[in-house]
């Protein structure tokens, strides 16, 4: 019989493909969701989805947390800091059978490196403001870990597509861009092998840094030509980076340009993505039909 309480913090996108993975490995799941309409959502799927706003904590909530065996949080900080641990660290470290905790970071925790490539001992040099708390946050989790004497994992993740959100739906959608900066190169990440990577980090209480990310960085622009070529839809101009008319969001990710190896997730992990590059992953999508989610 299953024994173990997982509870995961933002189910969203990366935390429910989790979920539905492992549902046969623990007894209960938890979570936490912004809104009521999806924790019934949720709950319909025999999940124990509990409202977290980030600003105020129910006594479900907090019972739940304390029964919990392993935690993965996957709300991003804010100029605040982590709300997880802002509200909730007296539940975590009450949590008596806690036995592992996953934090989902980003490959942004390790900055610019002019196209060269970084790995789990690449110390991070956070650009971004929103990078910097990551950072902060990470610190805070590892803190924790040591005081409660238990396995923190970071899983620092790139990129992430999967159905619903690749750039076959941008295509059908008309607003893919092939946006060109010579030299620019990004990692990426189907939520199938995030799932895989977390649940094999989970069960073997992982503890350290592991990069969860695609085998071949490649420039954007060739990612849309790919799905384009393979479903027929007619080619994006290219636009020139230097020139486009681009929000400071979109403009802040191209400030960063690296290569993120990820060689501890086959061996400390033992995990095979299912997916090493885009032409995997989307070419899957788009034969299976899920690529519009």
């Amino acid at each position: 019989m299953a024994d173990g309480n997982l509870f995961i913090f933002g189910m969203g996108f990366s935390g429910l493909a989790t979920a539905r993975l492992v549902r046969g490995d623990y007894a209960s799941i938890g979570a936490t969701v912004r809104t009521e309409e999806k924790a019934a959502a949720l709950r319909a799927e025999g999940i124990d989805a509990h409202v977290f706003d980030g600003e105020t904590v129910s006594d479900a909530l907090v019972a739940a947390v304390k029964r919990a065996t392993h935690v993965i949080q996957s709300i991003p900080p804010g100029t605040a800091g982590d709300p997880v641990i802002t509200l909730l660290r007296d539940a975590l470290v009450g949590a008596e059978r806690l036995a592992w905790i996953g934090y989902l970071s980003t490959v942004g925790v390790y900055g610019d490196h002019d196209g060269g490539w970084v790995d789990e001992t690449t110390e991070p040099n956070p650009l971004s403001g929103r990078s910097v708390e990551r950072v902060r946050a990470e610190a805070e989790w590892r803190i924790l870990g040591d005081e409660r004497g238990i396995p923190v994992a970071l899983l620092r993740l790139s990129g992430i597509y999967g159905p619903g959100r690749n750039a076959l739906v941008q295509l059908a959608e008309g607003t893919a861009r092939r946006l060109v900066k010579p030299g620019q190169i990004f990692n990426r990440i189907h939520v199938a092998d995030i799932a895989t990577a977390v649940a094999a980090a989970a069960a073997r209480k992982a503890s350290g840094v592991f990069n969860v990310t695609d085998d071949e960085p490649a420039p954007p622009q060739d990612v849309v030509t790919y799905a384009a070529e393979l479903a027929g839809y007619p080619l994006p101009p290219e636009i020139d980076f230097a020139t486009a008319d681009l929000p400071p969001m979109v403009r802040s990710f191209y400030g960063e340009n690296k290569r993120v190896g990820n060689g501890r997730l086959a061996a400390d992990l033992g995990v095979t993505l299912a997916f090493p590059t885009y032409r995997e992953g989307i070419a899957a999508l788009w034969q299976d039909g899920s690529w519009r989610g």
